[in-house]
Parts: structure tokens; sequence; C-alpha cells
């Protein structure tokens, strides 16, 4: 298989009906996505060299063992079973299907008779990661079973949970007072919790989900709910000890929590949860989120927004981009709002592809925006990390955000090679598009519904494409909009082809007396690979109304896509001689991993006081 996968929402071992999964929420719906070109490639980068050469024995080890007192070593299997079940929904291979399902067995034989699965010792659990741990299991368990029916699977699930409600509730623990940054780990555990109740629909799950909600509001509560209007970088004061219990500015713990109080909206109605989540992704967008689509220095929240062109340590870990990617998603899919299909675009081909290395063999801790990328240690005694663990669930994501099904229509979210058979009522529409976007602008979707019907096609518009054309078999049409979706209501029959033609100008970004340049979704990068210079020296670009020119580099070479800018290089250019230099893609940018090789996004910029 080369560049191309199959999703399938419906698996073809096991006869299970599928439900909203564990975090994918496939649609039973939307069938056969392709996704092609070099997205795809990376796909298949990913499956191949991290997914399935993962040894999933020395995963499960740590639950035999159980003589933990602090290390999360359980979360890695959950993980790693997340991403493998989303990709195998994907490509549908039986290999690792047989894989996933001797894991699961593997796992499940290491449950202890009260129903614990983790690997702390007794007089040591609830503290550190143990419940953090918890939540894995079962949001990987919960995946399998949605997967293949399993009922094994789903009776593991409900155990491992009702041998935590035996310790923690009314009356018992208190779960903001157990693990780390101030609960949220533990009171993560929120997701599955929900997802065993809808699928047993046992209401002491929901009462359970409930308390936990109703205790981030106690004294020595995270506050998720009443400071959702507080900045997420200024909601707990600086403590000494910044990886510890009372930080409470953990971007990925953090962002775990509103996921789960997502999917308890979903459940109950309550329109304060889906209230309180997008005025604090409003917030995340607002002074965290960096021009790559990640954020957070140390994994915390810390206004990075502002802050991106500064040299800062240990920036945008994966596991951040990936749970950034999945509540985004998962909002997307609540409310249509086409700010999260962007936000999701940005990530996927910035902070995403450049957290992986060329060969798919190894995904980054973090992903800085000038230096170099290097390989993550291994923790807690195995040959993972928890972004190693974590990205392949982020790639699983990239083929579910592509289309969302509706009773009336179709929403088109990703462009670029590929194919989708989407269910309008009763209708099959196959969709296939030919495109090398975002290498071009331009994008042909031929919609081919089995018989002629009338349904609304939604085109994602992004925000960033200032002059977009759209037609109609041949005809233009009206009323499209930058950041939008344009809404396309017509009878579509067979045969009918849908032209986009986006604005890829180099677009001109300047913060703090540096400059950077994107195109389209995607974020250039010096590199000094290109032995044009070094890559931290000031220029200043020939740029004009807020765009600067790019010519395709035809001598690319390591990169996927290459330009030649025009630039004013260095400080002593009296008579602003024109240069210029080479920028990549930030996805190709240091992806060897060699420290003797540099790269940089933002671009120090000459000062010129005549320039208003």
């Amino acid at each position: 298989m080369k560049n191309k996968f199959r999703f399938c929402a419906l698996a073809l071992i096991g006869a299970a009906t599928l439900t909203a999964s564990a975090y994918t929420e496939p649609q039973p719906e939307v069938k056969g996505v392709t996704v092609g070109g070099y997205l795809g490639g990376r796909i298949e980068a990913c499956i191949t060299g991290r997914v399935m050469n993962q040894d999933i024995d020395e995963l499960v080890a740590p639950f035999r063992t159980k003589t933990e007192t602090s290390l999360w070593q359980t979360e890695f299997w959950g993980k790693w079973t997340q991403g493998a079940i989303g990709l195998y929904r994907y490509n549908h291979d039986k290999a690792l299907f047989e894989k996933i399902k001797a894991g699961v067995a593997s796992l499940i034989a290491t449950q202890q008779k009260d129903g614990y699965i983790g690997n702390y010792k007794p007089e040591a659990q609830l503290g550190g990661w143990d419940v953090w741990g918890r939540k894995y299991v079962a949001l990987a368990l919960v995946d399998w079973y949605d997967l293949t029916g399993d009922k094994k699977a789903l009776k593991a699930a409900q155990k491992e949970m009702d041998y935590t409600m035996s310790q923690l509730g009314p009356g018992k623990g208190d779960i903001v007072k157990s693990g780390n940054y101030v609960g949220m780990a533990s009171s993560s555990i929120l997701e599955p919790v929900v997802y065993i109740y809808k699928r047993t629909n046992e209401k002491k799950y929901l009462d359970f989900a409930e308390w936990i909600v109703a205790q981030w509001e106690t004294p020595d509560g995270p506050k998720l709910l009443s400071k959702a209007d507080v900045p997420v970088a200024l909601r707990t004061p600086y403590t000494e000890v910044w990886y510890g219990e009372k930080n409470g500015r953990k971007a990925y713990e953090m962002m775990s929590c509103y996921e789960g109080l997502l999917e308890l909206y979903k459940v109950t109605g309550k329109a304060e949860y889906l209230d309180v989540v997008k005025k604090v992704v409003n917030h995340i967008i607002a002074e965290e989120i960096t021009i790559s689509g990640s954020g957070a220095s140390q994994e915390c929240w810390y206004g990075g927004k502002t802050m991106q062109t500064y040299a800062t340590l240990l920036p945008q870990e994966t596991c951040v981009t990936f749970t950034w990617l999945q509540l985004c998603n998962r909002l997307l899919r609540l409310t249509e709002d086409p700010k999260y299909a962007d936000c999701i675009e940005q990530t996927i081909y910035n902070a995403l592809l450049g957290s992986m290395k060329g060969d798919g063999s190894q995904i980054v801790k973090y992903t800085p925006l000038e230096g170099y990328r290097e390989e993550g240690e291994h923790q807690c005694g195995i040959h993972i990390n928890c972004c190693n663990a974590n990205g392949p669930r982020a790639y699983a994501l990239i083929p579910m955000y592509a289309y969302i099904a509706k009773s009336n229509g179709i929403d088109v979210n990703l462009y670029g090679q590929g194919t989708a058979t989407v269910k309008v009522g009763k209708n099959p529409v196959n969709l296939a598009q030919q495109s090398t976007y975002p290498e071009s602008g331009n994008v042909k979707v031929l919609v081919n519904p089995e018989k002629s019907e009338k349904f609304v096609l939604k085109l994602r518009i992004p925000a960033w494409s200032a002059k977009t054309v759209v037609k109609v078999n041949g005809e233009a049409v009206d009323g499209v909009s930058a950041g939008s979706y344009l809404v396309i209501d017509r009878t579509w029959q067979k045969g009918d082809v849908v032209t986009l033609d986006f604005d890829m100008r180099g677009r001109v970004h300047k913060l703090n007396h540096c400059v950077a340049v994107t195109r389209g979704p995607v974020v250039l990068a010096r590199d000094s690979r290109f032995g044009d210079g070094f890559v931290d020296e000031s220029l200043r670009l020939v740029e004009k109304d807020g765009y600067v020119e790019l010519t395709e580099d035809k001598d690319k070479g390591f990169a996927w896509q290459s330009f030649l800018v025009k630039t004013y290089k260095g400080l002593y250019n009296e008579f602003n001689y024109e240069s210029q230099i080479k920028m990549c893609d930030y996805g190709s940018a240091g992806n060897t991993w060699d420290k003797s090789q540099r790269y940089r996004v933002w671009l120090p910029e000459v000062n010129d006081p005549k320039l208003k």
C-alpha cells in the first residue's frame, strides 16, 4: 500500500453496532475514506514505522508486577491501543488487528478479582498517576468493545470502574486530592465514565460523572467551571514544584478534563458544560496556540502566543498537540463552527507533521519553532514515552476529521487527494477529490450520488484564504467568505464537479520584531541544510500589503515544499540590495533530528527607522 489507506466505519471482524467510540467517534454514514498524497504517506509511515513496531508485551508487563508507587507506565498500553484501533479502522490491516487483539487479551488477563487493572502497589493506589492510568485502560477497552463487540472488554472496563468507585466518591476518597495537577489528571477519568454509562445505561456511572464535575468546584479543586473566563495560564499561581500536585496550568490534563465534560454534555444536555468548554477554547486560541498550531512550555500553559518568537524551554509537547486536535474535533462536531476546523488543519500540517521523524519510527516530545528536534527519553523504564504512545492517535484522527455526515448533507473539512462514501439519508454519495493540496490551491471534488437527490454540501473556506473561487460544473458560486462554510443547496447528480481555487499567496506575520511566513495552512521555516546563510541572521522581507512573493524551488531536495523568498538581508545593506533565502514547510524542517542542523520559523527582522 502506497500513500493510501482505507477507513471503514464498521469492522470486518466482529458484528457489533458501532456507537461513538472512546475518541475517534467513527460515523457509520462515512465509509471508504482514503487520504492520498503526502499526508496519506505520513499516515502510512506512522503505521509501519511506529505502531507496528511496538513491543506490546513490554507495555503490559507493569500490569503484571504491580510494584509502582509514583510513575505512569499504565498510560502507554491504553494510548497505543487507541491509536492502533483508530488506524485499523482506517486501513483494516489484519496484522494490525491481530496485534491489538493479542494486547487486549494480555491486558485483561492482569485484572485482579476486585477489578483493579493497574501497576500500583495496594498502599500506593490513588496516588501519582494511578487513576490517570486507569482512564487510559478504560478508554482502550471501550474502544475495542466498540470495534468488535467483545463483551469481555466492556465487562473488564466496568469492573475497573466499579473498583475505582469503591475508592472514590461521596463519603470515600476525594478525586481532586488524588494524583497530580490539582486533581486534573485523576478527574479526567470522567471521559470513560461517561462512555461506560452510555453503553450500559447504569445510572451509577452517570452519578459518578456528575460527582467528579462537582468536585472541581470544591476548595481543593481546579475550578474548571468557574474559571472558564480566566486565561488558562493564570488560573493558579506559579508553584515551587512545577511537575506536581498544585500546578493547575498543566495543558494536557486540563484539556482532557474538558473532553470528558463535552461527553457529559452529550448525555445530559446541560448547556453550561458546552458553554464552559467553548469559553476555555477561545482563551486557548487567543492566548496560547502558536503559528504551528500547538502550545505550552514544559507542558503547561504560559501565555505563549505572544511569546512564541522567543526560544522557549520544552515547547509544544506532542501530547498537547494531540489533545488540542481532539478537543477541537469534538467541538467541531457539536457546533459546526469552522474555526475549529481551521485550528485542526493548522495543527495537522505543522505541529503534527513536524513531530514525526522522516521514517515514522519516532514521534518527538517537543516541537520548537527554532533549533532542532530530538528523540524523547524512554520513560518509566520502558522503551517508549508519552508522545510516542499518543502521536498515532493524532494520525488516526485525520480521516475522521475529513467529512461530517448529516441527515441533510455533508460537511467537507479536509482537502487533498482522496475518496469517501457518505450516506445522506439512504442515498450513498461517492466523493472523490483530485488535488495536490496544499502544495497547490486547486481542488476538484467529484460528487456522485447513487441517485439524484437534493442535499446540502458545505465546503470549508479557510480563514487564511482571502480570495477563493468556487465553481459548480464550471459556474461560479456567490457568497464565498473566508472563515466560513460555503453552503451549496441543490439537487446533485452523478458527474457533478465542484472546483475550489484557494488563495496560496505567502502571508507575512510579524511579532516582537520578528517575521514569519505561511502559505495556505503551512508554516515555512529556514533550514541550515539549504546552505543559504545563517538561519538566525536578521533580514527584512520584500513584502507588499502583508504578502510576500514565493517562487517554487525546483531543487527542493529534502523538503516536501520549498520556496525562494525575496529579502533584504543583513544589517549593512545601505542601498537595500535584494537577496533571497529558501524556506521549506515546517514539517520537513529539521526532520533528520540531527543536532548539527538547525531550522527557524520566526526570523529576526531588521529595524529600519525610515519605515513606519
